[in-house]
């Protein structure tokens, strides 16, 4: 007796099902909506939003607004900043927009950020502490 067998576009198809069924139903997934919830108060003129956190390390975004400056400071960890909307300034050189990348490396001295325009930025690194900024 012989068996259908499928072909292998359609054992692709099915496959693809299969796993997409599988897919949808993991609640392993982190999900934080845009908006206003979860916004804390930070510094003065910035707003702190955590996304993740896990074994010290966060996924964070930070709302500067509109002459918002932190001063100098250190990482114990590299830090990653990706900028969201408007332009953060770096010490005196350094300029970064919509769509930048910035690491500060572990241990560096990171020159202050400020903005004029105010900023919205995504930050992946170490949770920032009061003591680590040089004031």
């Amino acid at each position: 007796m012989n068996t259908p067998t499928a072909s292998p576009a359609q054992a692709r198809a099915i496959r693809q099902r299969l796993l997409e069924r599988v897919a949808d139903s993991d609640d392993s997934h982190l999900t934080v909506p845009a908006g206003a919830a979860g916004w804390q108060p930070f510094f003065d003129g910035v707003r702190i939003k955590v996304l993740h956190e896990k074994d010290g390390v966060l996924s964070y975004l930070l709302h500067l607004a509109p002459g918002a400056r932190l001063d100098a400071h250190r990482h114990p960890q590299d830090e990653e900043c990706l900028v969201l909307e408007g332009v953060l300034k770096v010490g005196s050189q350094i300029e970064v927009g919509p769509g930048g990348y910035h690491l500060a490396r572990a241990g560096s001295l990171h020159a202050s950020i400020s903005t004029e325009t105010g900023a919205t930025i995504f930050l992946r690194g170490a949770e920032p502490h009061m003591d680590q900024l040089l004031v």
